[in-house]
């Protein structure tokens, strides 16, 4: 999962006011409580807590805005005495709305939540043109695309005149096809979606596909039940607005999303097995992480599913980080010895430490489920793991633990030594 939407959080030293809101709107929502209410029963307890009154009028103008999304869904913003750093529509609504005036802003209920988010990429096809519709953490942007050659209908004429117009007319859909799948490139290659929705026309839709690039075909799935007149609109339950047949198409949607996010979550983890067995190319345990994020090793970092939901307590650990990126330490002596300044210096909680390392290497994050590595907290040491870009002869090196307890004895050796 890309979590470089929190990059601007990086460089700024708090305090920090987080909100996590339900921003379903008020005919979906529990209660029909609306989102001015939810907003305003946050601003009152982050008040209480000792944020400023200029923090909080900059948050309010972001949390009040629409997201226009249909269905359930959350948002967090996070902002300092600097203003909004951090304002992204999430795939679920919280069970809670939290609000927090603290050192360190509440980055793993965000994070979590965004694990069910995908960057995707709507694109309903007709012979005028398209209908594009982004959404993802960033929320939705709707663009239609007009093609280029209007010649496009058939008529009922007999003879060579009809035919000479209906090959006009083809002609004028591999023109317009063309032109939509270069829109498509350009687009893609602008928001980097994870998966790309094909829908609309049944001519159309393949030969849009046929002309695109092989890296964007293989990120494009065709799903019949889309025309255009509006923005597809895909919240919690993929729900589609100005689609023929919308409940079906929504629900085709869904299974696509649902599909990726499954396929997206086993290459990690199957990355991570696979670098774990053969003691190369991943690393587990929070003080082999710590290592490999010093050294801006890691490509994805990966986390027992359970921490996705507590305060950030790796089996009661605690980190220490510095103001750089790469001062991340188990203890204050170990950070002073990398040259990190004295006041610079603060305790996190293990997870949200190993979180913000990342962030600053551009790393991913996945949450594994219980199970889904191997044995005990999520088959991971410590419920903390990591796979590498690059390995070399300094990464600390895994052991294969082959009797019961042998992951708590190795922990203890690791400490000794």
């Amino acid at each position: 999962m890309k979590i470089d939407w929190l990059k601007p959080l990086l460089g700024h030293p708090g305090p920090f006011a987080t909100v996590y809101l339900d921003a379903t709107p008020s005919d979906k929502a529990v209660a029909d409580r609306d989102v001015a209410n939810r907003w305003r029963a946050a601003r009152k307890s982050l008040a209480a807590q000792g944020a400023p009154e200029g923090v909080l009028d900059s948050m309010e103008e972001a949390a009040r805005r629409p997201t226009w999304e249909p269905g359930l869904h959350g948002r967090v913003v996070i902002a300092d005495d600097t203003g909004v750093l951090v304002d992204r529509v999430l795939h679920e609504a919280p069970t809670a709305d939290v609000a927090s005036w603290s050192n360190v802003p509440e980055l793993l209920q965000a994070v979590r939540a965004a694990d069910e988010s995908v960057e995707l990429l709507v694109v309903v096809i007709d012979r005028k043109g398209a209908d594009f519709t982004r959404t993802g953490v960033g929320g939705r942007v709707y663009e239609q695309f007009t093609a280029p050659d209007d010649e496009i209908a058939k008529t009922g004429s007999t003879g060579t005149k009809r035919a000479t117009i209906e090959s006009r007319a083809e002609d004028s859909w591999e023109r317009n096809a063309a032109a939509i799948a270069a829109e498509l490139e350009r687009r893609a290659a602008e928001s980097a979606p994870e998966l790309v929705v094909l829908t609309g026309d049944v001519r159309m839709v393949p030969g849009v596909r046929e002309a695109v690039t092989r890296p964007l075909a293989e990120i494009c799935v065709e799903i019949p039940g889309g025309v255009r007149g509006g923005p597809a609109t895909v919240g919690g339950a993929a729900a589609a607005n100005g689609v023929a047949n919308g409940g079906a198409f929504a629900d085709r949607v869904a299974e696509a999303l649902d599909s990726y996010r499954e396929r997206r979550r086993e290459r990690v983890l199957a990355d991570l097995r696979q670098g774990l067995g053969r003691d190369e190319g991943a690393v587990s345990s929070v003080d082999d992480v710590v290592a490999v994020l010093r050294r801006a090793q890691v490509a994805e970092l990966v986390l027992a599913e359970e921490y996705g939901a507590g305060n950030g307590q790796l089996n009661g650990r605690t980190l220490w980080i510095g103001p750089e990126p790469a001062h991340i330490a188990s203890d204050r002596s170990d950070l002073e010895a990398l040259g990190a300044p004295h006041d610079g210096l603060e305790e996190l909680p293990a997870a949200v430490a190993l979180v913000r390392a990342a962030i600053a290497q551009d790393a991913g994050l996945t949450f594994a489920p219980e199970g889904s590595v191997g044995a005990g907290a999520g088959g991971l040491v410590d419920g903390v793991a990591a796979t590498l870009r690059w390995h070399d002869g300094y990464t600390p090196h895994e052991f294969a633990a082959t009797m019961s307890g042998d992951d708590v004895r190795l922990r203890g050796e690791r400490a000794r030594g």
